[in-house]
């Protein structure tokens, strides 16, 4: 076995039974500067080629055991990269096209000339070059590619906890806000908390996924903000209202509207807030909406807020039952209420409603708490 050595180009292994041959092609191979070793059979070559890793094989076909086409097939089962140039003795295009279909990089008949031989392995070494270089500039792109995604996921979440703790902040200042308007209005203590949860259900009972229940939940939370506006003679007085004093109370859903209409993420949520008191039969305020000119979330409103009224005591008559509630709101169904909305309300288990009551009591009472606390 003839070794050459080259300390800048690759190393080539020459494959061929006949020794002249390996001797003609190492010593060609070495006056072009590339590192010669040489095997003559496919046994020695594999060997060479797990000990020493040339990175070029120039292979005879026809040898004693093994092929050349047999040598081929072992070296792409042990190394895919590593290049075969098929060397044959005779001028046949099928042998050819036959070695290239099987792997072969290229091939060179012999007789050859070593200048020819030299253009091949030039070839061939520097097709695997540049298929080396463009596979590490895509691993690199992909590597860049995986970091920039990995960075884009990381600020995502980052835009996603933060986009959470300014929804969380919206939310404590919408009940915030709430909570006082309830402990305003003593005969309504918990009612907007109800009719929020009891909007929900009724909401869900018709399908209504998000982001219409956020919006209808922001709504119901909201829809008495504009009793801010209200003097506490007119909000507070424990008997009836006089004229004067409906006109006064009838102003809140616009009061309400102007103070959030400026107010983005609260947009959706408005329809409620401007709606609530309008009829299905034209008959309510502030607009005279009627049918579906009323937005769908201000019709289940309207459902629910009377339900709460009816179900909760006042200074002038004492809360009414469920059952009783549910046939009034069924008896104006087509004139004060939607009766799809109707429908679904009535669908609904008792059991729903109480349960809902008695949650929102047991919170009313411990914010009860935490104000008398505060007050201390």
């Amino acid at each position: 076995m003839n070794t050459t050595r080259d300390s800048e180009k690759p190393s080539v292994l020459v494959v061929d039974d006949d020794l002249a041959v390996r001797e003609l092609l190492a010593d060609g191979l070495a006056s072009f500067g590339y590192p010669a070793l040489t095997a003559g059979d496919a046994g020695e070559a594999l060997e060479l080629i797990r000990r020493r890793a040339p990175r070029l094989v120039l292979s005879d076909i026809e040898m004693p055991g093994a092929s050349g086409f047999e040598l081929l097939r072992r070296i792409k089962a042990h190394d895919a990269d590593l290049d075969v140039i098929m060397v044959t003795g005779a001028i046949d295009a099928d042998t050819a096209v036959q070695a290239i279909r099987q792997g072969a990089s290229d091939y060179v008949t012999k007789p050859f000339n070593l200048e020819e031989v030299q253009i091949v392995v030039e070839r061939t070494l520097d097709k695997r070059r540049l298929i080396r270089e463009n596979r590490e500039h895509q691993e690199r792109l992909e590597e860049l590619v995986a970091q920039r995604t990995h960075e884009l996921v990381e600020k995502n979440l980052e835009v996603q906890r933060l986009y959470g703790e300014l929804e969380s902040s919206y939310e404590s200042t919408l009940h915030a806000l709430v909570t006082a308007l309830d402990f305003r209005d003593n005969e309504t203590q918990g009612h907007s908390y109800r009719v929020v949860e009891y909007a929900l259900v009724v909401a869900e009972q018709l399908g209504i996924g998000e982001p219409q229940l956020t919006a209808i939940r922001r709504g119901a939370i909201l829809h008495d903000v504009g009793k801010i506006g209200v003097p506490d003679a007119v909000l507070r007085k424990p008997g009836k209202l006089d004229e004067r004093e409906w006109i006064e109370m009838r102003r809140h859903p616009e009061i309400g509207y102007r103070m959030l209409e400026h107010v983005p993420f609260l947009a959706p949520s408005l329809d409620i807030v401007l709606s609530h008191q309008e009829r299905f039969d034209g008959a309510g305020y502030p607009r005279g909406l009627k049918g579906e000119q009323i937005p769908l979330g201000a019709r289940i409103f309207a459902v629910v807020d009377t339900f709460d009224a009816m179900t909760s005591d006042r200074p002038y008559r004492k809360a009414l039952s469920i059952a009783t509630s549910r046939e009034e709101i069924e008896r104006c169904s087509g004139t004060q209420f939607d009766p799809r909305v109707v429908a679904a309300f009535v669908s609904i288990e008792d059991a729903t409603w109480q349960e809902i009551r008695a949650r929102v009591h047991e919170n009313v009472l411990a914010l009860e708490e935490q104000v008398r606390r505060v007050l201390r």
